[in-house]
């Protein structure tokens, strides 16, 4: 269905004789022509739920799983910016293996960055007018660091004095296959168009894939062009 949708472009590969005023044309699938959701009429929060892949599941099962129909594949890879599913869509955990072990010598050793761990100060702090009370973070989790603050000590205060730490207990190393674990499993949470706004996406689609007249026109369609 994808491919019926997409317009055409004519595009010369070859003039056919002096003094080069023809050419020979080949038709292909504009794919250069990139879709952009209407955000006025498809809020996320609205028309959109969130889901999370799971192990093993494609596009298309996913496709099939929410609008009972496989080929309408492309609207949950659309709606996501998933531009190519090789590398967008997430990995089995043996597919994220396999590539770091053929992407790197020693995935397993080789280190990309440090990430903090937290670090609360002791203190407390008042946040709201009911008096709740909160700590004080000396350090945040999650922060990407470099060897040089693994490798420095880490001082805070604590209220009444300052305190120092060893950078190796307030980081920890992150090797690339770890690191490609983290990132596949960000790709695992996408966004599903809801049912009842399927066929309005899809008349949108279409709509944005018709060209304007200009002087290449030949139809809406399909358009010619130059190489």
């Amino acid at each position: 269905m994808y491919f019926s949708l997409v317009p055409d472009i004519e595009y010369d590969v070859k003039p056919i004789n002096f003094p080069y005023t023809e050419s020979q044309f080949l038709t292909a699938k504009n794919f250069f022509r990139r879709f952009e959701i209407n955000e006025d009429m498809f809020s996320y929060t609205t028309t959109f739920n969130k889901y999370s892949v799971i192990e093993g599941e494609m596009p298309d099962t996913v496709a099939e799983k929410t609008y009972g129909d496989p080929f309408l594949d492309w609207v949950v890879l659309i709606t996501n910016n998933v531009i190519n599913p090789l590398f967008d869509w997430p990995r089995t955990d043996l597919g994220v293996r396999k590539y770091c072990e053929k992407s790197y010598t020693d995935p397993y050793a080789t280190i990309l960055y440090y990430k903090t761990r937290q670090i609360k100060s002791g203190q407390k702090t008042k946040t709201d007018l009911s008096g709740n009370q909160v700590d004080i973070i000396a350090l945040e989790e999650g922060l990407k660091v470099d060897e040089k603050f693994y490798n420095t000590p880490f001082s805070y205060y604590d209220g009444s004095q300052t305190l120092t730490l060893p950078g190796s207990e307030v980081c920890d190393p992150v090797n690339v296959y770890q690191h490609e674990i983290e990132e596949n499993e960000k790709r695992r949470e996408i966004w599903l168009l809801k049912l009842d706004y399927l066929d309005a996406f899809i008349e949108e689609f279409t709509t944005k894939n018709q060209y304007q007249l200009s002087s290449d026109f030949i139809s809406e369609r399909s358009k010619k062009t130059g190489v």
